[in-house]
């Protein structure tokens, strides 16, 4: 099992957590074979936790000619036709992606193309379970040129969630693969997908459960049946 570097800064949080506990247990009174029990135990379930969040397992990407996957691990809280008036500027699908504590945290790209960070927007920090959280959450966007159609991805940033990562230069467009690796987001969050409407075909439902980088959510449809 492969694991985030970002892991190591909590894994020192961690070792601190059970050295507070080990003296607020020997404040207490407690003897010192307890607090010091009492600490090694509250850090290394700490760390344990870490550990468990910052996993980054490899995948088998499906490589079945236009399919689209999911870029996050979690369950689909929501599948809404909207207009997308920034950047796509067309009539599209949102495919909404909740990830909790236990889901896997790192994001793959869903269509294989062009690459290209858009921007953090910074902003509030709502449940991400509300509509407008996509708008006035703190989040980042990205953006995917394919071959059939173009997927503009958000990182949203919830209320435990404090951030989130793209791992790519943020300054140049670059190629990318579909189930490649391209960020993270830090503790729950949610991963909202816009698909020009017409290009794609869903092919899971909303509370579906879904793996980053190897469940197919849709396929991309032939030009003649897009048109």
């Amino acid at each position: 099992m492969k694991f985030r570097p970002e892991v190591k800064p909590f894994l020192l949080g961690s070792a601190a957590f059970g050295g507070v506990i080990f003296l607020l247990c020997a404040i207490l009174g407690l003897s010192m074979g307890t607090s010091l029990f009492a600490g090694l135990l509250s850090a290394n379930i700490s760390a344990g936790y870490m550990l468990f969040f910052f996993r980054d397992p490899d995948v088998f990407v499906p490589d079945e000619p236009g399919c689209v996957i999911a870029a996050a691990s979690g369950k689909i809280a929501k599948i809404a036709d909207v207009y997308e008036k920034d950047y796509l500027k067309t009539d599209t699908v949102r495919i909404s992606i909740f990830l909790s504590l236990f889901d896997v945290h790192v994001n793959r790209f869903p269509i294989s193309g062009y690459s290209t960070f858009l921007g953090y927007f910074p902003g509030r920090r709502l449940f991400t379970f509300q509509e407008k959280s996509s708008e006035v959450n703190q989040h980042n966007k990205i953006l995917v040129r394919g071959e059939g159609t173009s997927c503009l991805v958000t990182q949203i940033v919830g209320p435990v969630c404090r951030r989130v990562v793209y791992w790519l230069r943020n300054d140049k467009t670059q190629p990318v693969k579909r189930g490649e690796r391209f960020g993270m987001m830090k503790f729950g969050s949610r991963l909202d997908m816009y698909f020009p409407k017409g290009d794609i075909e869903i092919t899971a439902s909303v509370g579906d459960q879904v793996h980053a980088g190897r469940t197919v959510i849709a396929r991309i449809l032939p030009r003649e049946e897009n048109q």
